[in-house]
């Protein structure tokens, strides 16, 4: 199982702190280490809402944009994960941090859940992978038709890896539904795997081996008091090294053993987090799909007749106070078509917007 440090921005714009964490996951037994490249404007609107930070409570949008850093930052990060033997996996969030990330040519290109509906980003990816770099996919927040809509923009089904996910942060383990990664990977044709949310550094991933999971992703941090918007429910560099070496462990039994062995140790929990094997929307997940799923918004101010250009539509996860918009595969129904009613940046796009009542 290919096991995946996700360090995400929890680097807070220090290179220092990002190679100390790569460092540190090279340590803890990592084969991978993933970033992310954000660019505020490619994720929310400004008006999307508060987050509440141990500094108090700011706005989401601002918080993305403190996280911005330049592309040679991780072309860098890059370099350095190579010169550590270390594979270097980022994910982009929009055409400008999918372009810049090709051009440093990662070893894999990560499409987080709220991404796996952006239409648009996964068919530029298909269009302009054309080093055929492996792509990895997260369903979280997702039903299984948003992960076949998905699976129709790429080319080269041997090409994907497409990790289970509870979109929670701490996601429970009871929720994970781990019988869903040989259903997936039977339904769907592709390698399967999962990606963590959940605290414990034993539960989710030893029953993910036992699954069949092909790779496994987890949180990092240096510790779990710092600022990072993942940090508080990362495993730091103690409990994910017991992580990885309990695995390694893991495979020098057989299956049953294996199963007999969480069983001892975890008891009920095992079977619950085993579930049904039926990809529905966990509990935790019910009342954000949609929220933190991409759908179309207003970026500017628009009045009654105006017509409606490709500038003045973006695609953006929802998240805390704003309205949900249509899904992006609707976008082009909407360009060059007469507004009804005077719009405020920030708002949802949908159909009331060019239908007359």
């Amino acid at each position: 199982m290919f096991i995946i440090a996700e360090i995400g921005t929890s680097h807070e714009g220090s290179l220092d702190k990002a190679k100390l964490l790569v460092e540190k996951a090279k340590f803890a037994g990592a084969d991978c280490v993933k970033f992310q490249w954000v660019y505020a404007d490619e994720i929310l609107h400004p008006n999307t809402g508060f987050v509440n930070l141990p500094t108090g409570k700011i706005p989401l949008y601002q918080r993305f944009k403190e996280l911005e850093v330049n592309s040679d930052f991780f072309y860098k990060l890059r370099q350095f994960s190579s010169e550590l033997d270390i594979k270097f996996m980022c994910s982009p969030f929009g055409p400008k941090s999918l372009v810049e990330l090709l051009q440093i040519n990662p070893d894999f290109i990560k499409i987080a859940s709220p991404e796996l509906n952006y239409i648009q980003l996964l068919n530029l990816l298909n269009k302009k992978n054309d080093k055929n770099i492996p792509v990895v996919l997260s369903s979280g927040v997702s039903k299984l038709s948003d992960i076949e809509n998905a699976l129709e923009c790429f080319s080269n089904a041997d090409n994907l890896t497409l990790l289970h996910c509870i979109t929670s942060y701490p996601a429970t383990e009871t929720e994970y539904n781990l019988n869903l990664i040989k259903n997936l990977s039977s339904i769907l044709g592709i390698k399967t795997g999962v990606s963590d949310h959940s605290l414990s550094p034993y539960i989710v991933p030893l029953l993910s081996l036992y699954c069949g999971a092909t790779m496994l992703e987890k949180h990092i941090t240096l510790n779990n008091d710092d600022l990072g918007l993942d940090d508080p429910v990362a495993l730091n560099i103690e409990n994910f090294k017991k992580m990885t070496d309990s695995i390694k462990q893991a495979k020098l039994i057989s299956n049953d053993d294996l199963f007999t062995e969480l069983k001892k140790h975890f008891g009920e929990i095992v079977d619950k987090t085993l579930g049904s094997g039926v990809k529905k929307l966990a509990k935790s997940e019910k009342d954000n799909y949609t929220r933190t799923n991409r759908s179309l918004r207003f970026m500017k101010d628009l009045s009654k007749g105006d017509i409606i250009t490709s500038n003045e539509i973006g695609i953006l996860r929802t998240e805390k106070i704003l309205e949900v918009g249509v899904h992006p595969i609707f976008l082009d129904n909407f360009i060059g078509k007469k507004i009804t009613k005077d719009i405020k940046s920030g708002d949802a796009v949908n159909w009331s917007c060019i239908i007359e009542k």
